[in-house]
């Protein structure tokens, strides 16, 4: 089948939107090719229809499971065979998954860019008939861009050594000329073709106000602009408290977060699809890879760090093409804090240096030792041990895991988690029935507070053992036992954290850190933090135009419904108004004259004006431009 006919015969679309044909072209005539289309776009089909096309199999390196599971699930829902491979599966699974891309008929294999440095999927797809590699957010690449991936640096290797001669399509709904840069450089695209299509959202209604008490003109917003809505806040505990808060207040509302257990979330996300609830309050965990395409509003109560993820998440709104809304409420104090919080994630670079001699007493190894030593990692413990801040020794591994110091596993950043199911009361009846456990609740207690009650946290069991004098398998045993009682929710760390040296260790004085790059970095991110202030702040230029031009797409037409060019319109309106009544009260005074001169006083008496100063800067007007003048007698009279 011809393009349009696999566009037909899957899609049930006559026509391909704007660019999507010439990207498709572009694929199929064997070329690299970076497709830039807004969110809503389009942007699957540019890769999944010329795949089809081809013969192989396409393999799509995405940075979401739940982007992933999305895709594939609708691929197959059209009778695509697909297939995506991530973190959780157990090997066995990968194993059938990748025998089915060598030998079976599976068209699309989405994976992430971590799993293209295993030695299992390098060796498995050397055997694979591979017809495209398709980048999805390829802005993760760039470190310029708003979510660095650090494996993503892997993918132009992978191709070299497994499939040079292979197409490669990249595609983003954010990028800057340096992002596009970037991308163009990371992935080696030799000679590529560049599309980008318009960032402008013809439907999308987007304002920002500047408000103390945010909740209140939330409900408004969600009062006026019926139908599903997404409401973004920074930290989990909101999600929440406005969730709670909105149904106080009758909104069909549920919350969303990455503390919660992954049943939880695919369970609160699927029934927000199904509109059995109006609101999703949630984090930027939420949103990318979502299939709705009805959402009328999305409204952040706390503020992104730059304008790519804002866009971004706005953009969920409206992707039927048919109106929506994106909204942002903002108080002084957002403002300020958005500066504060990219300067949190870089550490003082004698604390990143401190972070790093303290990791080789820890694991006592020697300057100069061998690279690829890995040891499980107990972070609560590293800290503690060492005196050093929680916030910024995380953000001082990140720092030397993103300069390839080190290699963190995935189960660091998702470490063991619990919450009581029950509360204080039940809790408390359940001590005094259970005496053996007694102890060791207070001790949970005193270690992670009240805060349990209400959230999942993070634990790390090593130190509950080390403060309970007790064995870790002890630990784990008990805490187990209460999940049985029903007491807690413990979701138990899969596996346990690993940090692996990626060089010989350094003398930690002369760490070979690239204090440009880092510091160019840093200021990068500081200005888009001041990007985002001042979108926030202007209340003059079409916000439109001013997200345009951040995407460096200069364009003088102004999109007529954002809150910047509605007060301008009213504004013209209410002068057109007047300059209409002005008119009028010049005719009506030009006639009174007729009959010969009058006084100012007459005038005002016969006119009856609503204002008279008003009336008196009308009088001034005709004088100025001739109309009427004052005669010998300081009478008004018509001029000629």
């Amino acid at each position: 089948m011809n393009i349009h006919q696999l566009l037909k015969t899957y899609w049930g679309y006559d026509a391909f939107r704007p660019l999507q044909e010439d990207i498709i072209d572009s694929v199929l005539q064997q070329k690299d090719t970076l497709a830039l289309m807004p969110t809503g776009g389009g942007k699957s089909l540019c890769f999944q229809v010329p795949a089809l096309a081809m013969q192989g199999i396409c393999i799509v390196i995405s940075p979401l499971i739940a982007l992933m599971q999305d895709q594939v699930a609708q691929l197959k829902k059209m009778g695509i065979p697909a297939v995506a491979i991530f973190s959780g599966m157990h090997k066995n699974q990968i194993d059938i998954a990748l025998d089915n891309c060598i030998y079976g008929d599976i068209k699309f294999l989405y994976i992430s860019p971590e799993r293209l440095q295993t030695n299992l999927f390098l060796e498995r797809a050397k055997q694979m008939k591979i017809c495209l590699l398709a980048i999805d957010e390829a802005h993760c690449i760039s470190q310029w861009g708003y979510d660095f991936r650090p494996p993503y640096l892997k993918i132009a290797e992978f191709r070299e050594t497994i499939t040079p001669k292979t197409p490669l399509i990249a595609l983003t709904a954010t990028a800057t000329r340096l992002v596009k840069e970037d991308i163009l450089d990371k992935l080696m695209m030799l000679d590529a073709q560049v599309f980008q299509q318009s960032f402008s959202r013809e439907n999308l209604s987007y304002s920002a106000f500047k408000e103390e008490d945010k909740e209140r003109r939330l409900l408004k917003i969600l009062q006026n602009v019926p139908g599903a809505s997404v409401v973004y806040v920074r930290n989990r505990r909101k999600t929440q408290e406005i969730s709670e808060w909105l149904h106080r207040h009758g909104v069909s509302s549920t919350f969303y977060h990455a503390g919660l257990l992954p049943k939880e979330r695919i369970e609160r996300q699927e029934k927000w699809i199904r509109n059995s609830f109006r609101v999703m309050v949630a984090t930027n965990a939420f949103g990318m890879g979502i299939d709705k395409p009805d959402v009328r509003s999305v409204i952040h109560l706390d503020l992104p760090d730059s304008l790519e993820a804002y866009y971004q998440e706005a953009g969920r709104a409206g992707r039927d093409r048919e109106k929506a809304y994106a909204v942002a409420l903002f108080n002084q104090s957002d403002l300020e804090g958005l500066e504060k919080n990219v300067l949190k994630a870089y550490p003082d670079f004698e604390l990143i240096k401190k972070v790093y001699e303290a990791l080789g007493n820890y694991f006592q190894l020697a300057v100069g030792s061998e690279s690829f030593n890995s040891f499980d990692f107990d972070l609560v413990d590293f800290q503690r041990k060492f005196n050093l801040p929680p916030n910024d020794t995380f953000f001082a591994l990140k720092m030397l895991e993103n300069e390839g110091f080190v290699q963190l596993s995935d189960a660091f950043y998702s470490p063991s988690r619990l919450m009581f199911a029950v509360d204080n009361r039940q809790l408390y009846d359940f001590q005094l029935r259970n005496p053996r456990f007694d102890s060791f609740i207070k001790l949970i207690l005193r270690v992670y507070g009240g805060e349990l009650f209400t959230n999942y946290l993070t634990i790390s069991e090593q130190t509950i053992a080390k403060n309970f004098s007790a064995p870790l398998i002890e630990v784990e045993t008990m805490l187990l036992q209460m999940e049985k009682l029903n007491i807690v929710v413990y979701e138990k760390q899969k596996d346990r954290p690993q940090l692996t040296f990626l060089t010989q260790r350094f003398d930690a004085k002369v760490l070979p850190l690239n204090f440009q790059e880092i510091s160019q970095r840093k200021e990068r991110d500081v200005e888009k933090a001041r990007a985002v202030v001042y979108y926030m702040q202007h209340n003059m230029r079409c916000r439109t135009q001013i997200l345009l031009e951040y995407f460096d797409e200069i364009t003088d037409n102004e999109c007529g419904i954002c809150d910047n060019c509605l007060a301008k319109k009213r504004q013209e309106n209410q002068q057109n108004y007047q300059q209409q009544e002005t008119e009028a009260d010049q005719n009506k005074i030009l006639q009174l004259l007729e009959n010969g001169a009058m006084s100012l006083e007459l005038l005002i008496k016969i006119m009856q004006p609503s204002s008279q100063s008003y009336f008196i800067e009308v009088i001034r007007k005709m004088l100025a431009i001739d109309l009427i003048k004052y005669d010998r007698e300081g009478n008004i009279v018509k001029n000629g």
